[in-house]
């Protein structure tokens, strides 16, 4: 099935692929998108993991708060890139962890600000970068609910 299926709003998404495979649809308001698993891992490749797509939403978010301060404070921000990886670590090798068994999700970022910006301003820029709603989304408890419909 390629057609969206009927009753998105706004600020849903909907998701849905086919039993035997790990391709998906996705549409996001008017936006269409695909979600795949890679070939090695028994999909076909023809989109990005679902792991990517929440490294790009914290990359996206990370990029746009930061930018949104900067040209707020006036600041000769000229570019922001944010390189994102997921890995899963055990816990007893992570020495800011709470926890120290079984395994933690792990995700690095590196973050880059382009543009005639001083120490101090690149500084707060880091820490607003933690500030983005995916980030604190992420870092927060979560309460996820599925019914069947």
């Amino acid at each position: 099935m390629s057609t969206v299926p009927e009753g998105i709003t706004p600020g849903e998404v909907i998701v849905w692929g086919e039993g035997g495979t790990f391709a998906q649809q996705i549409a996001a308001g008017r936006h269409r998108l695909s979600s795949d698993e890679p070939d090695g891992a028994g999909g076909t490749d023809s989109g990005p993991s679902p792991y990517d797509l929440l490294l790009a939403a914290l990359g996206s978010c990370t990029s746009m708060t930061v930018g949104m301060y900067a040209r707020k404070k006036n600041w000769p921000l000229e570019r922001v890139t944010v390189w994102l990886r997921h890995s899963r670590i055990y816990a007893a090798d992570c020495s800011e962890c709470e926890t120290s068994e079984g395994l933690l999700d792990s995700i690095e970022r590196d973050v880059r600000f382009e543009g005639p910006l001083n120490a101090k301003q690149q500084s707060r820029l880091l820490e607003i970068a933690d500030k983005c709603p995916v980030h604190r989304t992420l870092t927060s408890k979560i309460n996820i609910r599925t019914r069947l419909i």
